[in-house]
């Protein structure tokens, strides 16, 4: 007969344990907008109440903007997962970003949304290594737009799976969206799920998929960043 699990001895610990659990931890580029606003609750409590609730409203709001929850990617082999939390706004062929070197050939690409709503950090969409990152500046449209991911400014990063595939991921900047950060460089080792940048604030992730690969999406389907399976890659490396 097993043993009953040993049940938690000091339950302010236990109950701080399940609050971790519950509550997603922030990504570190939040912190200093955090640490502003609630500077600024505090300032303006000494002023009027309602303005230090509004400001301590939107700090929270501010806090779950930056939102890193902590994810699964499948351990299926063969797979390329969302990049990002949001929705599938285009699936066509275009060209990968140029300044990639790659051939100007066109391949799928799958692109998702993300609202301010959304968790705005992107995932590795497979592991592999980071062959190459490229940052390019451009205009601040609506990154709904199919122009965006050609005139909006961007980050991409060539990426060459375990099994030999090429994947671009490419964050894009959106209307209100004036910051990239990507916290990966070349020759970096990565894992399928784990986090690599953010983009503040709305925005759109592309990406490009090797030929042979099959689409396990849909237009207009919700992704959970680093768990849903975007596509199938070819068994064989092209």
């Amino acid at each position: 007969m097993s043993a009953e699990p040993d049940a938690p001895t000091n339950p302010i610990k236990h109950a701080v344990a399940l609050a971790r659990e519950t509550i997603p931890p922030m990504h570190p580029a939040g912190r200093p907008f955090v640490l502003g606003g609630a500077a600024a609750t505090l300032l303006l409590r000494r002023f009027s109440k309602r303005l230090g609730l509004l400001a301590g409203l939107g700090t929270l709001a501010t806090a779950a903007f930056f939102r890193e929850p902590r994810r699964v990617a499948p351990e299926r082999p063969g797979l390329a997962v969302a990049a990002a939390d949001g929705l599938v706004s285009l699936i066509e062929e275009a060209v990968p970003p140029p300044e990639l070197g790659l051939p100007a050939q066109p391949r799928m690409r799958v692109s998702v949304f993300l609202s301010v709503f959304d968790v705005h950090v992107q995932r590795v969409p497979a592991s592999g290594t980071v062959e190459r990152v490229a940052y390019r500046p451009g205009k601040f449209l609506s990154a709904d737009l199919d122009k965006a991911s050609e005139d909006n400014e961007r980050n991409s990063v060539l990426l060459r799976t375990e099994d030999g595939h090429e994947l671009v991921v490419v964050q894009i900047a959106g209307l209100v969206a004036r910051r990239i950060v990507c916290q990966v460089a070349d020759g970096d080792k990565v894992a399928a799920g784990e986090t690599y940048g953010l983009i503040r604030f709305g925005s759109r992730v592309d990406l490009y998929l090797p030929p042979g690969s099959t689409v396990l999406v849909s237009k207009g389907q919700r992704t959970i960043g680093g768990e849903t399976p975007l596509a199938e890659l070819p068994r064989t490396a092209g």
